[in-house]
């Protein structure tokens, strides 16, 4: 059985950063003419294609934000019930039964939050044990995409460059991912929250305390008087990406 401790996602170079176009966006991901026209896309996502670009999973990460079926301030049980499942797994002999029971949730949960790099990290988890490497490479490399996506989205070091996330809990997926522990985030904008990072680090000679987010799409259809729960995050268990070379 493999171990439940992942490899580090090997992050790359961003030459230069790729806020979302909400115009283009829109426009090519409801032309049925356009190669980026969304329902297409989505069906070669959701059958497992690993043949989909950075442009690919741009469109269908934010396109997403158009779907009826964009739900970010509803709950998910099913999601709940993977971390549970997975809290309770012994990293050095999981057994079929709960591999079988994170997969059956996991897929269930990713109805609900397609792009979640938590989900289908777990799922690559699951199928890679249960001895399935097609599905297991394959929601890895979904992973990677919508990783690299948000991150080419800004640089997160400014309220002007921040990430774009379609759910708060993407930008603590993504801080994982990049090995990177974090504290409360705190709102500092009606489109942007900051997340402060435990142990602060240097890059190009600037020491950087933490990362800004926009998560304007999150509010862009929420209903009135509610109140937003945030879910449960990326922190049990060792549960790293795992790399493909």
């Amino acid at each position: 059985m493999k171990k439940l401790l992942f490899l580090f996602l090997l992050i790359p170079a961003i030459a230069a950063a790729k806020a979302p176009d909400e115009d283009l966006i829109l426009d090519r991901t409801m032309d049925s003419e356009s190669p980026y026209y969304y329902p297409a896309l989505l069906m070669r996502y959701n059958s497992g294609d690993t043949t989909l670009t950075d442009e690919d999973y741009y469109y269908l990460y934010y396109g997403y934000a158009y779907r009826d079926e964009y739900k970010p301030l509803a709950t998910n049980p099913d999601l709940d019930k993977m971390l549970m499942v997975l809290g309770g797994l012994d990293p050095e002999n999981p057994n079929v039964e709960s591999l079988e029971a994170i997969v059956s949730f996991g897929l269930e949960a990713l109805k609900r939050d397609p792009f979640s790099p938590n989900i289908l990290n777990t799922l690559s988890y699951a199928y890679g044990a249960l001895g399935d490497p097609v599905r297991e490479k394959a929601y890895a490399a979904h992973m990677n995409g919508i990783i690299r996506t948000i991150l080419a989205s800004g640089d997160g070091f400014t309220q002007k460059t921040p990430r774009h996330v379609l759910m708060f809990s993407h930008a603590l997926d993504v801080l994982a991912a990049e090995g990177l522990a974090y504290g409360k985030a705190s709102i500092v904008s009606r489109n942007v929250e900051f997340v402060p990072l435990a142990v602060p680090y240097v890059v190009e000679g600037k020491k950087r305390k933490g990362f800004y987010f926009d998560f304007s799409r999150v509010y862009w259809n929420k209903p009135e008087g509610y109140t937003y729960k945030r879910d449960r995050t990326w922190q049990f268990n060792n549960l790293k990406p795992r790399t493909y070379k």
